[in-house]
């Protein structure tokens, strides 16, 4: 498991639901640094049957080195890479710890943005779609969570990795392409 679309930086070796070893660390910025020597450090080298990635929302450059060495593990140990969203992380990691039916995950967005989405419990599963609001913007009402960042470790607590390995922005990009004229 490799979780790099926030601030944090985390790996996770897991076998059957049960957590084998993993590493985390908030790094910020850095994540193409410490990653590759996290995943070193496991034990085989962190060598899975399978690659599970956080595809995002969150950091632009955080959640494309997490995907791209994923594919790249992927491709060189011939196991198959799914992704999973950093706030669907967070929210089975809430359910864990607390009662209730419902959370509203938030986490920094950049750019004077969060991301926000609303979680049920059981399955877990999204009940809207993904917003980029204002930080301003009051945005929920009832639990929230995404003051913790996610972990790989809590991979466990999903039923499974339902998504492509590709980036999940957010927002739209920045940078605009420049018109021909």
């Amino acid at each position: 498991m490799i979780e790099t679309a926030t601030a944090a930086c985390s790996v996770a070796l897991i076998d059957d639901d049960r957590v084998i070893a993993s590493d985390a660390a908030v790094v910020g910025r850095g994540h193409a640094e410490r990653l590759m020597p996290m995943i070193a450090a496991l034990p085989g080298g962190g060598r899975a049957d399978a690659i599970w990635v956080d595809c995002g929302p969150g950091s632009f450059t955080g959640i494309r080195v997490g995907v791209a060495a994923a594919r790249a593990l992927g491709f060189g140990w011939g196991v198959p890479v799914a992704g999973y969203s950093s706030l669907a992380l967070i929210a089975a990691a809430w359910f864990a710890e607390h009662d209730g039916d419902a959370v509203t995950v938030v986490i920094d967005g950049g750019h004077g943005e969060r991301f926000v989405q609303p979680f049920a419990r059981s399955p877990l599963r999204e009940t809207a779609a993904l917003m980029s609001v204002p930080s301003e913007k009051p945005v929920f009402a009832g639990p929230r969570a995404g003051d913790v960042p996610p972990d790989a470790r809590h991979a466990v607590l999903l039923s499974e990795a339902p998504l492509p390995p590709r980036p999940i922005y957010g927002r739209p990009p920045d940078a605009k392409p420049l018109v021909a004229s």
